[in-house]
């Protein structure tokens, strides 16, 4: 994966705020996020365009290059599958420089019709996540102008699996019911560290998995945030924070639920790391416009004025903006999904530059038809309709 390390810094920058405002047990996606607020944000104007640039962590005139390389390189990842969709009403007319800095073949269409395309959103969160994400996450309306979205979905197994054990703990909101654990040894030493941090020390264990995916695991002192502990683990990444390995560790309790002690054996056995965990499967849904200024949305939402100039002349402002995720850790690997949609609304009244002539028919009563061809005039069928056919009811099964 080639991304340029200033969008990974933009990118996991992101993460670290967005974990600063969680307070409870949930799963979420920023690199499903970064690359729509780039997009728009490359056709914002005005204070909008502004706060996007800040929520991104680069100028905004450098955001679609950086979400176009973004996509690319995840796109080209083993076991990670991204895309980007738009869908337009066919009255909404984009400015093409923008429409064309999209990957291509992402452009659709907005029937105007809210269960149809509610539908067809959907089988496209389904299709590109591979079942992961059921709905589309998005405030669909008869008002909805543009629905911008991506997908992420990543599978992996473990190089080294877990054993399912019931779990033995002294916590006691999780001894009340018996869990699923999960265990392993190994004898590589340095796929755990710890971590001292501003906010307390973080242990750190590296769950490796087969296509070059990862996770890691952190967990730190009794009092801390998860906004804290989750932002150690970006700082960790960003070699801001060092982290000592398992190989240089000291005896004792040396960390969170870290302990390094001498232990007899009847036979001569090499060093030994044990790992204990639990599996877990759990969904979120999030509301950004609930936290629209972390993600520079504060403006943007204001649907009495257009932001977006550079997306089209149609004044739009961001309705909707939401993400559906899932994450699922097992003793053989780890599977997560996030989709991310921003619907655009009309925002205020497009400017009246123009004088036209609008012209209604109603075929509503019997009438006639002729199919020619055009060229030659010459008629190929005729007829006049009495009897519509009537509205169908769909029972499972289609009649030719």
């Amino acid at each position: 994966m080639r991304v340029a390390s200033a969008t990974v810094r933009a990118v996991n920058g992101l993460t670290a705020r967005w974990a600063g405002t969680t307070g409870d047990g949930t799963v979420f996606s920023a690199a499903g996020v970064w690359p729509l607020l780039a997009f728009l944000a490359d056709g914002a104007a005005g204070p909008a365009r502004a706060e996007l640039s800040q929520a991104l962590g680069l100028p905004a005139e450098q955001a679609a290059g950086a979400a176009r390389e973004l996509l690319a390189g995840m796109g080209a990842a083993q076991g990670l599958d991204t895309a980007l969709g738009l869908w337009t009403k066919r009255t909404l007319q984009l400015r093409g420089e923008w429409e064309a800095g999209l990957p291509a073949q992402a452009h659709g269409v907005l029937t105007g019709d809210v269960g149809a395309d509610r539908e067809a959103l959907d089988a496209w969160a389904v299709k590109r996540t591979g079942g992961l994400i059921d709905r589309m996450p998005v405030g669909l309306t008869e008002d909805t102008e543009m629905v911008l979205a991506s997908a992420l979905a990543l599978r992996t197994r473990w190089l080294r699996p877990f054993h399912e054990v019931p779990l033995e703990t002294a916590y006691e909101p999780w001894a009340t019911t018996e869990r699923l654990g999960l265990r392993r040894s190994t004898a590589v030493l340095d796929r755990i560290g710890v971590a001292g941090t501003p906010d307390g020390f973080v242990t750190e264990l590296k769950v490796l998995g087969s296509n070059a995916l990862d996770v890691h695991l952190l967990l730190g002192e009794e009092g801390m945030t998860p906004g804290q502990v989750l932002g150690a683990g970006v700082g960790i990444l960003a070699g801001r924070h060092a982290v000592l390995p398992g190989t240089r560790l000291p005896y004792g309790d040396v960390g969170p639920g870290l302990r390094v002690e001498k232990v007899r054996s009847t036979v001569p056995e090499p060093p030994s790391l044990d790992v204990t965990t639990v599996a877990y499967d759990m969904k979120a849904s999030h509301d950004l416009l609930m936290l629209h200024q972390l993600f520079g949305l504060t403006t943007a939402r204001d649907t009495s004025r257009g932001h977006f100039p550079g997306v089209s002349a149609y004044p739009l402002a961001v309705g909707s903006a939401e993400q559906n995720t899932m994450a699922k850790f097992g003793a053989l690997g780890f599977e997560a999904a996030a989709v991310t949609a921003f619907g655009m609304a009309g925002a205020g009244a497009p400017e009246p530059r123009y004088v036209t002539t609008r012209i209604s028919a109603a075929f509503d009563r019997p009438f006639g038809f002729l199919a020619l061809h055009r060229h030659t005039r010459l008629v190929l069928a005729a007829g006049w309709v009495t009897d519509p056919l009537p509205f169908p009811e769909f029972d499972g099964e289609e009649e030719w």
